[in-house]
């Protein structure tokens, strides 16, 4: 069983359209997948669960609808804090949150206040985030502390992965991206350098406990060696 699973929910938008809906239904359907994803990893007993809600690019969406998704966020924060309180869940919220409306930010800043007593799975939301955004941000702050303290030498992969706005989490073992894309979309690329990279077809709001279950079954197969040469087969 994996000990951090991140996702790239992915396929909203064609979910409704392949129905003849509006895109908004497949945003709100796919609320329904997150609450799903949280409920079965918890009792998975995975402790750690990462979702790319809303990426650095995404602002470059129609206007309509990245208001539409800003909405989203506030009443889903406001419908299911209580039920991640009740799970035991913690949430946190990483990424650009100044770009935030103040609104949204204060729900994000109550949200964690409530949940940060809570152990039994680290749910953290991936909000106005890039990967790219994650390693100029880091390194700036290093920089920053090589001006006060010297030393720059110093710094090394521990020293940077710091810096990053993940640095409470172990790396990903497994990510899981929807929707029939086979790319990671600026997601988490300094922690993603060992993750095993499962690809479904499913688009999201299709994406239930059992594709959940599928990938976790794929995952318990493989052979993670980090650069290493695979163990030899033992014979009796």
């Amino acid at each position: 069983m994996p000990r951090h699973v991140a996702v790239i929910m992915d396929g909203n938008g064609r979910w409704a359209t392949a129905r003849r809906l509006p895109r908004a239904a497949g945003h709100s359907r796919g609320v329904d997948a997150v609450r799903s994803t949280i409920e079965t990893c918890a009792q998975r007993g995975i402790e750690f669960l990462t979702l790319f809600a809303f990426s650095s690019e995404n602002w470059r969406r129609p206007t309509e609808e990245v208001s539409l998704l800003m909405r989203l966020f506030v009443s889903s924060l406001q419908r299911e804090v209580g039920r991640l309180v009740e799970a035991g869940v913690r949430m946190r919220v990483v990424g650009q949150l100044d770009s935030l409306e103040p609104e949204l930010r204060r729900l994000i800043d109550e949200a964690e206040q409530r949940t940060a007593g809570n152990q039994r799975l680290q749910l953290t939301v991936c909000a106005s985030y890039g990967g790219r955004w994650d390693i100029v941000q880091a390194a700036r702050g290093l920089v920053q502390r090589a001006a006060r303290e010297g030393g720059a030498e110093q710094i090394g992969e521990e020293e940077f992965a710091a810096g990053l706005a993940l640095s409470f989490a172990p790396d990903p073992d497994l990510l899981i991206r929807t929707g029939g894309e086979r790319r990671i979309s600026n997601f988490l690329l300094w922690q993603l350098a060992y993750t095993e990279l499962y690809f479904s077809d499913v688009l999201w709001p299709d994406f239930d406990s059992d594709q959940l279950d599928t990938a976790l079954r794929w995952f318990a197969q493989r052979e993670r060696r980090f650069g290493r040469v695979a163990k030899p087969v033992t014979r009796l």
